[in-house]
């Protein structure tokens, strides 16, 4: 029971902690008069995946590298299985051009090139976290110059100029409640996973993951509620990118990242690339450039199934 407190008081200190960094992040780009365009590829997106990011070098550094990888294997699953899905049951999308011309075909390549460098000696190296860095940084500049309108500034009415010592304010107690929840997570997850018998990988791959992925589900659920198209795909598959390219490849560059249970390597890693590839047929059939609910239940199916398989 307690681990399980630890679990949800960690969880709503990260979300909490993410939404404070968040606002201070916009409102400082703001400030220092930033182009929206780099706010919403660069500040949003890190601010956004801090969660993710604090929660696995945390589990690193602590020697738990399962609940690092885990953690953003799951999340990555997660984002597509069950907050695409979600979303998509209550009420269709539509995909934008530059999920089949740029945004897909990345994240197929930084989870290709993440599962390389993990698959053959279970580790990743420093030097192979720094080859994720730059992918992520050439990535990004390729956007800026090549790719403007496929960033889409989502919430505008979160963009709030706010005096100097709330910034400073936000930010540190931001960053407080993340490192704080951060513990809690990671202390309820190993005690649940030694109460249960279980290994990290299985914790972190469902519990810490779908945890990591609630300011995700949250937004797409308002969104839908509102009638707004404020999350897209593209926003998920962004989410992912940075998950393998900026969270894991930080967190291997200040720590190598061990595999310790195998059924990352030999199961986990494979339901995150066929999900990542499923979204491609999907987005195409029945109809074009669009998901709706049948696609969602055939996602929501999967993650399902991959639940029921880690867990068994």
């Amino acid at each position: 029971m307690g681990n399980l407190l630890f679990i949800v008081l960690g969880l709503a200190l990260l979300v909490a902690g993410g939404n404070w960094l968040l606002k201070a992040a916009v409102a400082l780009s703001l400030r220092l008069a930033i182009p929206k365009i780099v706010i919403g590829m660069t500040v949003v997106s890190f601010a956004t995946s801090a969660p993710e990011l604090i929660v696995s070098i945390n589990a690193a550094l602590e020697g738990f590298p399962d609940l690092a990888l885990g953690n953003v294997v799951g999340s990555n699953i997660a984002n597509l299985g069950l907050v695409l899905a979600i979303t998509v049951l209550l009420g269709s999308i539509d995909v934008r051009r530059s999920f089949y011309t740029t945004d897909w075909p990345v994240m197929m390549v930084a989870s290709l090139l993440f599962v390389g460098f993990i698959y053959f000696d279970g580790v990743l190296q420093q030097y192979e976290g720094i080859i994720l860095v730059v992918f992520l940084f050439l990535f990004l500049v390729f956007l800026l110059r090549f790719q403007k309108t496929a960033v889409v500034d989502e919430m505008p009415e979160d963009d709030e100029l706010l005096p100097l010592y709330k910034i400073v304010l936000f930010l540190g107690i931001g960053g407080t409640a993340l490192w704080g929840g951060s513990e809690l997570l990671i202390d309820g997850a190993v005690g649940m996973a030694e109460t249960f018998g279980v290994s990290d990988r299985v914790i972190g791959i469902t519990i810490v993951s779908v945890g990591t992925s609630i300011p995700e589900l949250a937004a797409s659920v308002i969104a839908v509620i509102k009638k707004e198209k404020a999350i897209s795909l593209g926003n998920l598959i962004g989410s992912n990118i940075f998950n393998l390219l900026a969270v894991l490849g930080i967190t291997s560059i200040i720590t190598p990242i061990h595999v310790v249970d195998q059924g990352l390597l030999s199961s986990d890693i494979f339901w995150m690339l066929g999900i990542s590839f499923l979204i491609l047929p999907l987005v195409f059939f029945p109809r074009g450039l669009r998901l709706g609910w049948r696609d969602g239940i055939v996602l929501l199916g999967v993650y399902a199934l991959f639940v029921y398989i880690t867990l068994n």
